[in-house]
């Protein structure tokens, strides 16, 4: 049944008059709806669609009437109007009532031309977090539009923290030996020393071994790797 859909795509579909048919009230719990490349020409036949958060509006031919938008989908959360035929300001102002809007993209429409466009955009619509996929701080925006926006974006602050190949994991992987050692100068030397092991693995991890005479030979070939790459280690540090 048409009230129980959450998503529609009616992509490249052929619209007549400005509405699709069939597109009605009738979808009472959709949440996305994308209707891209249907040569829509205005939103005026638009149905009432409370529930919906995400409306896909890319490469038609829409240059106006949006303040329909918020009075039939207030709850929208992203809005792609990349494509259209939109090219100033007070059209965009219409979007002012979209309350919850927090990703809007114009791409490849003629208000993008604007000097001052990001900046005018951003003062004009003060709720919205992402234009054109970038919010003011040029952060890209998270792949997912979704409420778990936040979780997203503490995956990407993560990597960001990773540091140097190497280093980040090796912080778990070896913790154990490392802190055996005592030597925090060496801890920090994991990383660099295990990305050359196949260089050094076959040279004298014999001899270098000699503290920890009591651990299980697996970790041999790490402390070796370690004494072995020291002193270049703190010489490759130093130009970083």
């Amino acid at each position: 049944a048409r009230s129980q859909v959450t998503e529609l795509v009616l992509d490249n579909c052929r619209s007549s008059n400005g509405e699709i048919e069939g597109l009605n009230d009738s979808f009472k719990e959709l949440q996305f709806l994308s209707m891209a490349n249907v040569e829509l020409t205005s939103l005026a036949k638009l149905p009432t669609l409370s529930k919906l958060r995400k409306l896909e509006l890319s490469d038609n031919v829409i240059s106006g009437g949006l303040e329909v938008l918020a009075e039939r989908c207030p709850n929208l959360t992203y809005l792609n109007l990349s494509g259209n035929k939109i090219k100033d300001l007070g059209t965009v102002e219409a979007l002012q009532n979209l309350k919850n809007l927090k990703s809007l993209d114009l791409f490849n429409c003629e208000i993008t031309n604007l000097e001052d466009y990001r900046d005018s955009i951003f003062e004009l619509l003060q709720q919205i977090t992402y234009l054109d996929g970038f919010d003011q701080e040029d952060n890209e925006a998270p792949d997912s539009e979704d409420d778990d926006d936040e979780g997203d974006e503490d995956d990407d602050d993560d990597e960001n923290e990773a540091g140097p190949p190497g280093e980040y994991e090796e912080e778990d992987d070896e913790d154990d030996g490392a802190s055996d050692l005592g030597e925090g100068e060496e801890e920090e030397e994991v990383g660099l020393s295990y990305l050359m092991k196949e260089e050094i693995q076959d040279e004298e991890d014999d001899d270098d071994y000699v503290e920890g005479g009591d651990e299980e030979e697996e970790a041999e070939g790490v402390r070796g790797e370690k004494r072995k790459r020291e002193p270049e280690d703190e010489g490759e540090e130093e130009e970083d």
